[in-house]
């Protein structure tokens, strides 16, 4: 049965349409109407569904957003205190080793080595670690050549010398190991 068929018909419609052939009566193709709104429905269900599935995409992209905020937020502030640092580092290298075992330097050397420490504690804490360098290939992800010297001692292409500690935080770099490189003798 089709969806005119269980329809209840209007006797004056049918009084007035008495009498006219068949083909000529305009027939409301409620067939046609329905798959219509079918297909209607259907474009506006994947019209939903595209929609749902770029709101994940953009929750998802800007929770990637906020947890690299979060964990690179220190990044400009660690760079800026490297360089404190290295000065640290070098101030203790520079003590000859006669002045630290001098009874007048013992506590100021002392007390070096210890910020020494702590600013290494503060910076694992962070999730800035050294890049180790001495000894291994030319990283150029890690590593920044600045000089190439001949040694019989190394393979080409191996560290020889660190300039420059070089730091990651987290997974990225934040600064690259400045190191001398091993080259064939001449």
């Amino acid at each position: 049965m089709s969806d005119n068929e269980t329809r209840p018909t209007d006797a004056e419609v049918e009084a007035e349409l008495k009498g006219v052939p068949e083909d000529m009566i305009d027939q409301p193709s409620s067939n046609d109407e329905a798959a219509k709104l079918r297909e209607e429905l259907e474009a506006a269900k994947q019209d939903v569904l595209y929609a749902k599935a770029e709101t994940q995409n953009v929750r998802r992209r800007l929770e990637k957003d906020i947890a690299d905020a979060r964990a690179y937020a220190a990044t400009g502030f660690a760079r800026d205190i490297l360089s404190v640092a290295d000065n640290l580092a070098r101030a203790l290298e520079s003590i000859p080793p006669d002045l630290r075992e001098d009874d007048k330097f013992k506590n100021l050397v002392a007390g070096l080595e210890a910020t020494g420490r702590e600013i290494e504690k503060v910076f694992g804490s962070h999730g800035i670690v050294r890049i180790a360098a001495m000894g291994l290939p030319l990283d150029p992800h890690q590593h920044q050549a600045m000089i190439e010297m001949p040694s019989a001692d190394a393979e080409p292409g191996t560290v020889i010398s660190e300039l420059q500690a070089g730091y990651m935080i987290k997974d990225r770099l934040l600064r690259p190991a400045m190191v001398a490189v091993a080259k064939k003798p001449d």
